[in-house]
């Protein structure tokens, strides 16, 4: 149900998108002044203004949709209710990492060092 809900938003926002590009401008500093074009007439301008109307008006409500359908999956839960989970005593003591072996004085046998070059002399 999610998944079908997110294509319909998806495709309500790309036509949302598509029809608020189309319309005119209507003056302003940018741009010049949006002569003729696509649609030019008054009726074309209402269709494309109720157009944005009625698409808005589908974003929000799949917007809403999809925000209720995602809190149905939630349980309530309270901080106050809930309790760290006690140590169980059946359960095995952690093996001692490296850290622990070198703090405690168990740390494994060094590798032997390498052998000190003997000195050599070239008469």
């Amino acid at each position: 149900m999610m998944s079908v809900l997110i294509v319909i938003h998806l495709l309500v926002v790309i036509a949302l998108v598509g029809v608020v590009l189309l319309q005119r401008s209507e003056g302003g500093a940018l741009g010049t002044g949006g002569g003729g074009g696509f649609m030019t007439g008054r009726g074309q301008a209402n269709a494309l203004s109720r157009a944005t109307a009625i698409l808005g008006a589908l974003f929000f409500a799949s917007a809403l949709m999809m925000s209720i359908l995602a809190g149905w999956n939630r349980a309530p839960r309270s901080i106050i209710d809930s309790t760290a989970p006690a140590s169980s005593s059946t359960q095995k003591p952690a093996e001692p990492n490296l850290l622990d072996q070198l703090k405690g004085g168990n740390a494994p046998a060094p590798a032997p060092a390498a052998p000190a070059p003997s000195p050599t002399s070239s008469n």
